[in-house]
């Protein structure tokens, strides 16, 4: 039995398109992220400059972590609109549901009478 409430589905299917769209947006930036940020140690000075080498480590490490949180903004996303999608089937079986209990329903009262 219902209790009134209704579940606007198409809200649920902006919220996903709009995931999606943030999916995309994401491989793009890592992406850049990956292969648009690589700096060759020579561009850090010559060997003279004695912290040259540091500097490259340095900016090594920050690009790791950099790609790392990418990586894992990306699977929040994603496992979001997965849920989101999940939850949006869930409401539309039940909705079918309801309409056929509803046809059931009105089918056997008729058939009373």
């Amino acid at each position: 039995m219902s209790n009134g409430m209704r579940v606007d589905l198409s809200a649920l299917d902006e919220v996903i398109r709009k995931l999606n769209g943030l999916l995309t947006d994401m491989e793009k930036a890592n992406g850049k992220a990956t292969y648009e940020t690589t700096i060759p140690s020579s561009a850090f000075g010559s060997e003279k400059f004695m912290e040259s080498n540091g500097l490259h480590d340095a900016h090594e490490k920050q690009k790791a972590r950099i790609e790392k949180m990418i990586k894992g903004l990306h699977e929040l996303v994603d496992e979001f609109g997965k849920s989101a999608s999940k939850v949006r089937q869930k409401y539309d079986e039940q909705e079918h549901a309801n309409k056929q209990g509803v046809s059931a329903d009105s089918g056997a009262k008729g058939s009373i009478h």
